[in-house]
Formats: structure tokens, sequence, C-alpha cells
């Protein structure tokens, strides 16, 4: 059987299996049926982000719900967090969106977020894939078929929701926002401008082909840049859907989702606001996270590669906080998944109260060095099938025994086989890491 989902929903090159209209009306329909109950009329939100393949794949997915007797509310570009929250709020079925995220604009995809806001679990997701694939769909009579509803108040409700994520106003901070051309921008300045904030808006004008493109979270040089030449105080960069944030300090220096979560725990941790004294990260996330989170009175809980593992391990044990090295971060108190803005304003609000500058609260963390090499793999063979890399595998195991970590691990939605070595020694561990990347090479040649 085609498999359809990913680590992070459906997401492929637009005209291309899976992203064609004709699988999106399938999905439309098996979403429609599984989502359906008898107890009342449906509806299931859509949004999306800027790509122009938007607007086919959002008709043919109306389309598919519609033939399937629910109603379908379209609130048109809006941040990844927004539908969650709407879907949520507005006691939809479900949220769906329709995004590739920081992918370039020839790609795109669809997430799905449940009535709760919570990103769907494997079963549900296999449930809805099984109908694609079974085609077996019997349209309601017509006069029972769905309507489709724009819903006109869509980026309000979301503009006063991020906005009461932060006690304090923003008055005297000038802060340079990059939209990426994607979902934010038309937000993400209201709602730091209303706040109070002086801002320098970047890349906030999106035509259908430029999201992602030499701007956002995935160039953090361009916002940094400016922040220099503004003299501003913070800069903040988005991904296409705003769902992750990558920020700059008044320097023009990175901070990554380690930094942000690093400030964070430990101001949650000092003001009693960390439930179970426990941070959520991934695989991902550096070895110095846990070192300065321990040292603050907290652990760090890892989790598997995907913001949706972090949010299932928040759930399962009532942890309120987590995210990712690649900047999603997900404040449980505030919102159901990963949210770039509300990120951002967690950040400001201490930055406020404590009237200190980003510089020097990032300085709380001290990472590892690490190396990071993608190898292109024509299939994904498991590496203990493969004698040579198992062998690289375990000698690295051992140089490095405590000293270190090492993580290997195929992508989720490409044909890359991912190879990360942290530890003390930059040059051993960069030696150790390129003789495993060879290995698999050697293999796929």
């Amino acid at each position: 059987m085609n498999k359809l989902f990913g680590t992070d929903g459906i997401r492929g090159l637009v005209g291309h299996y899976p992203m064609t209209p004709e699988i999106m009306l399938k999905l439309g329909k098996s979403s429609a049926k599984i989502f359906k109950s008898n107890q009342s009329r449906h509806k299931i939100l859509i949004g999306k982000d800027t790509r122009i393949s938007g607007y086919i794949l959002e008709s043919a997915l109306t389309s598919g719900i519609c033939s399937m007797g629910l109603d379908v509310l379209l609130v048109g570009p809006l941040p990844t967090p927004a539908i969650a929250h709407l879907a949520k709020n507005l006691n939809a079925s479900a949220g769906i969106v329709i995004s590739a995220s920081h992918n370039p604009a020839q790609d795109n995809g669809v997430k799905f977020f449940s009535n709760k806001g919570i990103k769907l679990s494997d079963e549900i997701e296999k449930k809805i894939e099984s109908l694609v694939f079974k085609n077996i769909f019997k349209s309601v009579p017509s006069e029972k078929t769905g309507k489709a509803y724009r819903l006109q108040d869509a980026k309000s409700r979301y503009i006063e929701f991020a906005k009461s994520a932060i006690k304090n106003n923003l008055q005297g901070f000038k802060i340079v926002l990059d939209c990426a051309n994607g979902a934010a921008y038309a937000v993400a300045p209201i709602i730091f401008e209303e706040l109070g904030a002086q801002t320098i808006i970047l890349n906030n004008k999106p035509d259908g082909l430029n999201i992602n493109k030499d701007c956002g979270a995935l160039h953090p040089k361009v916002v940094s840049k400016e922040v220099k030449k503004h003299n501003a105080n913070i800069g903040i960069a988005f991904d296409g859907d705003a769902d992750r944030v990558i920020i700059v300090d008044e320097n023009g220096s990175e901070l990554n989702g380690d930094h942000i979560m690093a400030l964070c725990a430990i101001d949650m941790l000092k003001n009693n606001n960390l439930n179970k004294k426990t941070l959520v990260a991934t695989v991902y996330s550096n070895l110095g996270l846990d070192k300065t989170i321990e040292k603050a009175g907290g652990k760090v809980v890892r989790v598997k590669n995907g913001d949706r593992y972090v949010i299932e391990e928040m759930l399962k044990n009532n942890y309120n906080f987590g995210g990712e090295r690649s900047g999603h971060i997900i404040f449980s108190d505030y919102t159901t998944t990963g949210d770039g803005i509300i990120a951002a304003l967690r950040v400001l609000d201490i930055m406020k109260k404590t009237n200190k500058k980003l510089s020097e609260l990032k300085t709380c963390l001290k990472e590892f060095p690490q190396v990071l090499i993608n190898v292109k793999v024509k299939k994904k063979i498991p590496f203990e099938q493969l004698p040579n890399v198992n062998k690289a595998i375990k000698q690295a195991q051992t140089i490095l025994k405590n000293n270190g970590r090492l993580l290997i691990r195929y992508s989720g939605t490409e044909n890359i086989a991912r190879v990360m070595i942290e530890g003390k020694d930059k040059k051993l561990i960069t030696k150790l890491a390129n003789n495993i990347a060879g290995e698999i090479k050697k293999c796929n040649s």
C-alpha cells in the first residue's frame, strides 16, 4: 500500500502523488467520514499558508468534505497554530491546514487537528489513509450536501488569542519581524504593534511563489542584518506556516529552539510554573540543554523527532512545556501546538520583566559542539543490516562513552540519512560523523 502520512502530515511536490487534486478529493471524503457522527451537523475548518497551490488543494478538499454532508469553514491564510486554536474554539469537528511549512513554494502539504486542537494520532491517520485507498464513498443526497462558508473574523480571533499570552506590553521594544512571505504576514505585525512595539517588517508581501524564499526561519542572517542595521532589541523569524520561530539577539546572534526552551524553562522553574519541573525535548536537542535544566533544578525528558511526539508526551504526563531545537515551541498553558508567535511573546515577556538583554539571557545555555551530516540515500535500509555502517556506529559509541551523544536516523519526509554527533571535542566528533556518513554513502553508490 502507498503511504500518505509522514512525520508531520502529508507533504510533497504539487502535481505529483500525493499532492494532486484527485487525492485531495478522496482525502476530503475520507476525513469527513472519520470525523462525522450522527449527533449533529458537523463542520471542518480549513486554513492554509500563502502558496498559490493552496487554492486548488483547498477546493478539492472542500468538495470532498461537502459531498459527505459536512460544512466547511474557510479562513484563508493563517498560521498553523491559529487553525488548531480556532478548531477548538469554534467547536469544529476538525481543523485542516494546507501547508508544507518550511519547504519551498513548489511543495505543499496537509495537516490535521482534532476538535481539541491536537494533531491526530498515528492510529487515526492510518484510518483516513485506509479509506483513501479503498476509495469506497457514498455521497449524501443533494439536499444534505454540506456548504462552505468564509469565516470573516478568523484573523481577529487569533490576534486577540495570541496577545493574551503576554502579561506585559511591549512599549520600548524595537522588533524586526521576518514573516517569510508566509502565513504570519497578515497577523504577526498587528499583534506586536498592538502590544506597543516599534516594528520593522520584512517579507510580508507574499505572491504565492516567494514563501520561505531566502527569508524567514531558514535564513536567519536576513533578520540578523536588519537587527544590527536598526539597532533593534530582537529579531524574530517565522517559517512558512509560523508554527516555529528562530530568534536573534540585539547583536544579531542566533537563538535556536534549545536556547528558547532553556531560558523559558528556567523562568518557569523560578516561578513554580513548570509542571513536574520537566521540559520535553526531542532527540535532536543539544546535550547542553539537559545539563542547563538540571542545574536549574529541573529535568529533560526526550522523545523521538517531531513536535507531535513532544505534544503526546506532554499530554500523557501532564507536562506544560516542550519543543524542538528547530523552533517548534509548545506552551500548553496557552496553546495546543507549536506557535512561533506565542513563543516569541513569551521570550519578550521575560526580557521585559527581567530588564535584561537577550544576549545576556541566552548565556544560560552552554551547548556541546554538534555535527549534523545529511546523506542522500536510494533506499532506507535499516542500519543494522549494513555491516560497515553498524560497525562505524558502534566504534563511535565506544569512543564517546558518556562524553557525547550519537543519533543516526532516516528522515521521515525525504530520502536522507541524518548523522548527528555531539560531544566536548569538535574535531573528534567531526571525524566520527564523517566516518559514519562515508560508510552510508558507500552503501548508496
